[in-house]
């Protein structure tokens, strides 16, 4: 971070002589709060500074110093993005575009703060400090995409790994399907074997079985053929008896 505490020259060339000593005073007493530590009262005069003279670079600079170091990245970034682009020296340009770049990283925007840091060094390349900034800013964008990367493959594999999870569990309940229905047909079979046999054994001792009707009817007609049987026996015997010579001894 490049603390810059610009002084103030021939600025009451275009001011009154209250309104300079006002002025004046008011940078004068933000430099020494910002170097007492007091960044929020130093925040205050460099406004009051900027209050009397609107768009001062010195006052701008510094209040983009006092903001950065209360840690409030994006509104300093603003105050050195706008030295940056004033009509001013290229030390002073590279110095604002060096703190936006760090401001920018505190607020992890790494490409903005990279494009920052290059500026810089358009403007001074031989400023080292600038050159380290650039390079870990790099560095920690390398990083972080080697990071996105690597989540990015852990994700597919364990998106893969769900989907073949998937895949075997879909293939087990087809399977388990498949031999709950074998089953079932098989249970189906056995139970029409089991019908069948029944129905043939039934079948059969139907036909086994006679009614009581034919049963007395087959009693009847083996009845009636022993009568007729009997008769005929017994006019066979009369017949016999008939044709019989008795000798007269």
């Amino acid at each position: 971070m490049k603390e810059l505490i610009l002084i103030i020259v021939l600025s009451g060339l275009w001011l009154s002589n209250v309104s300079a000593q006002q002025y004046k005073g008011d940078i004068r007493e933000g430099n020494r709060q910002f170097k007492s530590e007091k960044f929020e009262d130093s925040e205050i005069s460099y406004r009051k500074a900027l209050d009397v003279q609107d768009g001062s670079i010195p006052a701008t600079f510094n209040l983009g110093d006092a903001l950065y170091r209360q840690e409030k990245f994006e509104e300093a970034g603003r105050q050195f993005a706008a030295v940056g682009t004033k009509n001013t020296s290229k030390e002073v340009q590279s110095q604002a575009y060096h703190n936006l770049g760090n401001s920018l990283l505190q607020a992890s925007k790494l490409d903005e703060s990279i494009e920052a840091f290059k500026q810089a060094l358009r403007l001074n390349p031989d400023d080292m400090e600038t050159k380290y900034n650039l390079a870990y800013a790099q560095n920690l964008k390398k990083q972080q995409e080697q990071e996105k990367q690597e989540n990015q493959d852990q994700d597919q594999d364990q998106n893969q790994d769900q989907e073949k999870n998937e895949d075997q569990k879909q293939n087990q309940d087809q399977e388990g399907d498949q031999k709950e229905d074998q089953q079932q047909q098989q249970q189906q079979q056995e139970q029409n074997d089991q019908q069948q046999k029944e129905q043939q054994k039934q079948q059969q001792e139907q036909e086994g079985k006679i009614s009581k009707e034919d049963a007395k009817r087959m009693i009847a007609a083996l009845a009636n053929d022993e009568k007729e049987t009997m008769e005929k026996v017994k006019k066979a015997k009369a017949k016999a008896k008939r044709v019989r010579t008795l000798k007269d001894w």
